[in-house]
C-alpha cells in the first residue's frame, strides 16, 4: 500500500513553490509564527490599500486570529524588518 501524504496549503506560494515548501516543512524548517506574521502583514497591506483605517484593518485581522491582542497585531504589522 502506498502512503497518502496530506497536501499542505502553501501560505508562501508567491515566494516559493509548493514542492520547496513541502520539503522545508517536512524537515521542520518552516517557522509557523513567522509565516503567520507574514500573512498578517500581507492582509494588513491589502486592507489598507482598500482604504480601510489602520484600526479597522487590525480589528478585521483579529477576527481571523482571535487569540491575538490588538496591540500584538499592531506590533506585527508595524515591525521593522531586520
Amino acid at each position: 500500500m502506498r502512503e497518502i501524504k496530506a497536501k499542505i496549503d502553501n501560505p508562501l506560494s508567491e515566494l516559493i513553490s509548493d514542492d520547496i515548501f513541502d520539503l522545508l516543512d517536512s524537515h521542520g524548517l518552516i517557522d509557523d509564527k513567522a509565516v503567520r506574521d507574514y500573512q498578517i502583514r500581507k492582509k494588513f497591506k491589502q486592507l489598507r490599500s482598500g482604504k480601510l483605517s489602520a484600526g479597522d484593518a487590525i480589528d478585521a485581522i483579529r477576527a481571523e486570529y482571535p487569540y491575538l491582542q490588538f496591540d500584538t497585531i499592531r506590533k506585527i504589522v508595524y515591525q521593522i524588518s531586520k
